[in-house]
């Protein structure tokens, strides 16, 4: 794994960029400097919003608008029209940037991501374990509600002299050397490259510019063959970020005990990383039994295997009509 740079955590983020960091202590409320230790998964992305609410200032009220209409969703998700089917099938495009051959990630390994995919987002994955705390409280009636699909539709390939991206949308821009996304409205753009910094992936919330929406994933965290490695090889990066795109925060809260406005996740006391012993507590009121099984905890691939209620109607939210990814129906 590449080695991690100490990152300054500030405000509650809507952007998420994930990295190989593992750190021994939890994110605190005021989010001071986090300490990171190499070998684990953490978010990177609070500098990277702070700069897009800079230089778009419209950015944090259309954020604003969406969860206000995603509070209604929830609410009353009749009162919005879904697909005649209940499903959502959702053409992604996969955009490849590579300065050596093993980057030219083959076909065989962005098949095997779209599986994840597929699997993660329809909880039909081989792992998820009967015995989890919180399994009854997810899949008892997630079969309901509707599912998202991913359609593999094009892969677009490109050589670059640049060895290795940041976090500031260059590979999503051609004048930069990097790919232009497909039909960003209608479509998810996923751009694999190697990223610096030991970053593991971003990906941009609803609201924000359609030049730069997608999500982003490093070539060694993508998918469950060729370039992937463990313990990032079972596709996961792609589905904490992608939960993100279908606006998703984390499961903490970005702060000591915060809130991802869902309500059927507990509060965390912060992230957790590697493969937690089952049953943990935190310590926010109530001390209840943390999910670390979610997508959007920090946990290693092989430890994380759920969405929950809440999660997938907030995700819902977004492709009903009128919300901020109806242009994916």
């Amino acid at each position: 794994m590449r080695k991690l740079s100490l990152i300054t955590l500030c405000g509650i983020v809507l952007f998420a960029a994930c990295n190989k960091n593992k750190t021994s202590e939890q994110q605190d409320i005021a989010l001071p400097e986090e300490t990171t230790i190499a070998g684990a998964r953490h978010c990177a992305a609070y500098e990277v919003l702070e700069e897009q609410l800079k230089k778009d200032p419209g950015l944090q009220a259309r954020m604003d608008a969406i969860e206000e209409f995603t509070a209604r969703y929830e609410a009353n998700p009749a009162a919005f029209r879904v697909l005649t089917n209940g499903d959502l099938e959702v053409p992604v495009v996969v955009n490849v940037l590579y300065s050596s051959a093993a980057q030219n990630i083959s076909d065989a390994q962005i098949a095997s991501q779209i599986a994840v995919l597929n699997a993660d987002f329809g909880a039909t994955n081989a792992d998820l374990n009967a015995t989890s705390t919180y399994n009854s409280v997810k899949f008892t009636s997630t079969s309901t509600l509707p599912k998202i699909r991913f359609v593999l539709t094009n892969t677009v390939r490109k050589a670059t002299t640049t060895t290795a991206w940041s976090t500031n949308d260059a590979m999503k821009n051609a004048a930069t050397g990097g790919i232009n996304p497909t039909s960003p409205t209608t479509t998810l753009n996923i751009w694999v490259c190697n990223l610096s910094g030991g970053i593991l992936g971003y990906a941009q919330f609803p609201g924000g510019a359609a030049a730069t929406d997608g999500v982003v994933c490093d070539d060694n965290a993508f998918g469950t063959t060729g370039t992937a490695s463990a313990p990032f090889n079972r596709g996961r990066t792609a589905t904490h970020e992608v939960g993100h795109y279908f606006n998703l925060r984390h499961i903490w809260g970005d702060r000591r005990c915060g809130t991802d406005q869902v309500g059927d996740t507990p509060a965390h006391t912060g992230a957790n990383y590697g493969c937690p012993a089952a049953g943990i507590r935190s310590s926010c009121s109530g001390r209840p039994v943390m999910m670390t099984m979610n997508y959007m905890d920090y946990t290693d691939d092989a430890c994380m295997y759920m969405f929950s209620i809440g999660q997938v109607q907030r995700m819902n939210a977004t492709w009903a009509a009128g919300g901020p990814r109806a242009g994916l129906r």
